[in-house]
């Protein structure tokens, strides 16, 4: 799939950043973290300009957990588990995103588009929160351009040496995960001690 994903971005160009993160955002199991290295590597050789591969991916995460959020929002029970069938959305993940936003509230959606994994499945369960569109775009944008930003530049400062060292992306989101699970274990840890009852 990667191949495939690389050559309709040669191909295809900022509406391909736009399509496959639109895609991603919406639940479709598409690896941002190939798309936009390689598009900003597409950037670096000077095959489209920065800001606009930046500008085209942000948008498409937007788009995409917009129709995700919609979903969740106004569809059905059914027509749900349907969309979660066919975008091959597993239960691990749509209940891990549900968790996600349930102990966070909408604050989630910011946090959550700066973060492996629970970033593509938060959408759904806003929807079905009833979490009003406005925040809901709001935070998608402001979460989703660091994201979007950050993998952009790495694949531009990658330049020619992207094929040498494609691999590395995966140690670098295995890395990310790692940092967020750190992170949720000291925000866990935190709220705990606030719970414990002061020393009289």
């Amino acid at each position: 799939m990667s191949h495939a994903i690389m050559s309709f971005l040669q191909a295809s160009g900022y509406l391909g950043v736009l399509i496959t993160m639109a895609l991603e955002s919406a639940c479709v199991p598409l690896p941002s973290e190939l798309i936009m290295p390689f598009a900003g590597y597409l950037a670096g050789l000077g095959h489209l300009q920065f800001w606009g591969v930046v500008a085209c991916g942000t948008l498409g995460n937007v788009l995409g957990a917009s129709i995700a959020y919609s979903i969740g929002r106004y569809g059905s029970m059914l027509a749900i588990m349907r969309y979660a069938r066919l975008t091959r959305l597993s239960e691990s993940h749509l209940q891990l995103a549900q968790r996600w936003f349930a102990g966070r509230g909408q604050s989630a959606i910011l946090v959550a588009r700066m973060l492996p994994i629970v970033r593509t499945f938060i959408s759904l369960p806003a929807g079905v929160s009833r979490m009003p569109a406005r925040p809901f775009v709001a935070y998608t944008l402001i979460g989703s351009f660091p994201w979007v930003y950050m993998l952009t530049y790495a694949g531009s400062f990658l330049g020619r040496r992207w094929f040498a060292i494609t691999h590395e992306i995966h140690a670098f989101t295995f890395g990310l995960i790692a940092f967020a699970a750190l992170w949720a274990i000291l925000s866990l840890s935190r709220r705990f001690v606030k719970s414990l009852p002061p020393n009289s």
